[in-house]
C-alpha cells in the first residue's frame, strides 16, 4: 500500500500539500489540470521532490528516508528518456544493470520483457530506428523487468494518437496483472483509463481534491471542474 499523509512541498509561485492512499496491486489514474501538481506528486514519491513535512511510505516502508535509486520505484517520463547510443535491448537491460553486465539468464529475460510489450526482434534497433509507440514500450519494458513493484507513469503516452495511446494503456494494464504491481499514472485522457483502473485521483491546486472508483469521480460534485480540467490540457 502506498501512504501519503500530509506531504507539503513550498516554492515561491506554488504551494503543495497531498494526501492520498493506494492500496497494492492497484491502477491509480491521476488527473487533473496541466499546472495542478500531477507530476510533482510522482515526483515526490519517486525522491525527486523532497517534502519539507508530512509521511510517505509503500508496503509500510518509510520512503522519505531513501534516496531516489533506493526505492522501490520505476518511473517512465512522457518523453521516454531512452540513451539514444544504446539499442533497445541495452535501454531495457539498464532495468536490471546499470553496467550492463548481464548473465545468460538476464539476457534472456531482456528478450521475454522485448517479447511481453511487443518488440520481438527488435532488440537491436536505437531508439532514433523507432516509432515513439515502440520507443515508450521500451521505456515501459524497462520500468517492468526493474522488478520494483511501484512504478510511477508520467504521461507516457500523451503524445500517441488515439488508437495507439489506448492499446498502450491495455498494455499497462495486462503486464501489471501478470506480474502484480502498483501503477500510479496522470493521464489527461481519463475516458481512456475508466474501464481499467480500480482508483481514479482529481489533483488540482496542489491538492488531492477527490479519489476513489473511476465512475464516482467522473460523474461526482467535481464532474465539471473536471471536464474543464481536461479541456484545457
Amino acid at each position: 500500500m502506498l501512504v501519503i499523509d500530509k506531504c507539503r512541498l513550498t516554492w515561491p509561485d506554488f504551494r503543495a500539500e497531498y494526501s492520498l492512499t493506494v492500496e497494492a496491486g492497484t491502477l491509480c489514474a491521476v488527473i487533473g489540470p496541466s499546472g495542478g501538481g500531477k507530476t510533482t506528486l510522482l515526483h515526490m514519491i519517486a525522491g525527486f521532490e523532497k517534502p519539507e513535512s508530512g509521511a510517505l511510505s509503500f508496503a509500510g516502508q518509510n520512503l522519505l528516508r531513501l534516496e531516489p535509486a533506493e526505492r522501490p520505484v520505476a518511473i517512465v517520463f512522457q518523453d521516454h528518456n531512452l540513451f539514444p547510443h544504446l539499442t533497445a535491448a541495452q535501454n531495457v537491460a539498464l532495468g536490471i544493470r546499470p553496467s550492463l553486465r548481464l548473465r545468460d539468464v538476464e539476457e534472456r529475460l531482456v528478450v521475454d520483457m522485448l517479447e511481453a510489450v511487443g518488440l520481438k526482434g527488435f532488440g537491436s534497433r536505437k531508439p532514433g530506428e523507432m516509432s515513439g509507440g515502440q520507443r515508450q514500450r521500451v521505456a515501459l519494458a524497462r520500468a517492468l523487468i526493474s522488478k520494483r513493484p511501484l512504478i510511477l507513469l508520467d504521461e507516457p503516452f500523451s503524445s500517441l494518437d488515439p488508437g495507439l495511446r489506448r492499446s498502450m494503456i491495455q498494455l499497462v494494464d495486462e503486464l501489471r496483472r501478470k506480474r502484480p504491481v502498483t501503477i500510479v499514472m496522470t493521464i489527461h485522457t481519463p475516458e481512456d483509463v475508466a474501464g481499467l483502473a480500480e482508483q481514479m485521483t482529481f489533483v488540482a491546486d496542489g491538492k488531492v481534491l477527490a479519489s476513489g472508483v473511476p465512475a464516482d469521480i467522473l460523474n461526482g460534485p467535481l464532474a465539471s471542474r473536471i471536464a474543464d480540467s481536461i479541456s484545457e490540457t
